[in-house]
């Protein structure tokens, strides 16, 4: 990742929250420790954050602290080939008249194009999934209420009682900030409590996620590996991770963006 692109995503960090801690900006950049904490020490320098014990800080910081994580903007430009071949096989689960669940995310954003020529019952916590979605195809859309967070685009909500507990899923669709043997983890709290909600309503959870994140981690633990029924990745996921999977019990799907894209171009 380029100096400029570091510099952009820590930027936005740190106006989420009050401070963000050098670990944080690490997992979000993929950098060093060294590498970020140079990072800070020029931006502190030109008076773009304020260096404090451990991270940094905004100058400025907004009243309405957002969630932790890389925001949608910049996270959907990253690895696209390998996103939209898992989204493809994702939505070849799925047939008409399934009553699916979405969450909000870039990898699952991408199965709004294959989604286009479905007719399904999809309840989302994504403006763009259901924004995409209700422009560009005949699926009924049902978004969910609560609080907008705008830099991941995303409506959760505080409450227990929402409309969360009305909608029955066959699948739930979600990404994850990391996947290990603890299991699926996320990045922030108030994620977890709705992911948590969504997970309850469907029968079997689906987890896409890019063979990246099976490197990274997170300090929370959003549920065990074995809850996930099936796991879709690139094909650049390694024998170690695929072992994992494995021996867990979870089915393993493979997407081939190369064999994708060689498809089109024949097409």
């Amino acid at each position: 990742m380029h100096e400029k692109e570091r510099h952009r995503i820590i930027l936005s960090a740190v106006q989420d929250r009050p401070v963000v801690t050098v670990p944080d900006m690490c997992a979000l950049t993929g950098a060093s420790e060294a590498t970020i904490r140079r990072d800070i020490a020029s931006l502190h320098l030109a008076k773009k954050l304020r260096r404090v014990r451990g991270g940094a800080e905004a100058l400025n910081p907004t009243k309405f602290p957002g969630l932790a994580g890389r925001p949608f903007t910049l996270n959907e430009t990253l690895r696209i080939a390998q996103k939209q071949a898992i989204a493809r096989a994702a939505v070849e689960l799925c047939d008409d008249g399934d009553p699916i669940i979405i969450n909000g995310g870039t990898t699952t954003f991408q199965m709004v194009h294959p989604l286009a020529t479905r007719q399904m019952q999809i309840f989302t916590n994504s403006f763009p999934i259901a924004e995409h979605l209700l422009k560009n195809s005949k699926n009924a859309i049902l978004l969910s209420g609560g609080v907008i967070y705008r830099e991941q685009n995303i409506v959760l909500s505080p409450f227990e009682n929402d409309v969360t507990r009305n909608f029955y899923a066959k699948r739930m669709f979600m990404g994850a900030q990391g996947v290990g043997p603890l299991g699926l983890m996320e990045a922030d709290p108030l994620l977890i409590q709705a992911e948590h909600k969504l997970i309850g309503q469907a029968d079997e959870l689906v987890v896409l996620v890019d063979s990246t994140k099976f490197q990274k981690r997170s300090s929370l633990v959003l549920c065990p590996l074995d809850r996930a029924h099936t796991i879709i990745t690139d094909d650049e996921i390694t024998d170690r991770a695929a072992a994992m999977l494995e021996a867990a019990g979870v089915n393993l799907i493979v997407a081939h963006p190369t064999a994708a894209k060689q498809q089109e171009a024949g097409a």
